[in-house]
């Protein structure tokens, strides 16, 4: 009868992912895609969650905007947005790479 070898734990999951894959994965597409790669479930929902709270901040402050009559406050609004999200791309990406390293020793 044939024993199936046992999971390997997630610090052994963590210190065999490649470092540079799961930051790159964090910057490209973005919100926490690395975190996916790490299968590293809390940060990636974490992440995701903080996505929507920024994308639904962004949401509600330009609801008002008319693009018609206020183009710089929609550029504006745009590019906060856009700058969260670039922010939370590089966090996660850094954090992804240091979780690593720890893992490793």
């Amino acid at each position: 009868m044939e024993s199936t070898p046992p999971s390997p734990s997630r610090e052994q999951i963590l210190s065999a992912s490649c470092g540079w894959v799961a930051v790159l994965l964090n910057v490209v597409p973005g919100v926490g895609t690395g975190y996916i790669y790490q299968r590293r479930w809390r940060a990636y929902w974490l992440t995701s969650a903080a996505a929507v709270v920024w994308f639904a901040l962004g949401a509600l402050q330009g609801a008002d905007a008319d693009p018609a009559l206020m183009p710089d406050v929609v550029a504006r609004n745009q590019l906060v947005g856009l700058a969260g999200f670039l922010v939370l791309a590089l966090v996660t990406a850094v954090e992804a790479g240091l979780a690593v390293r720890r893992s490793r020793g």
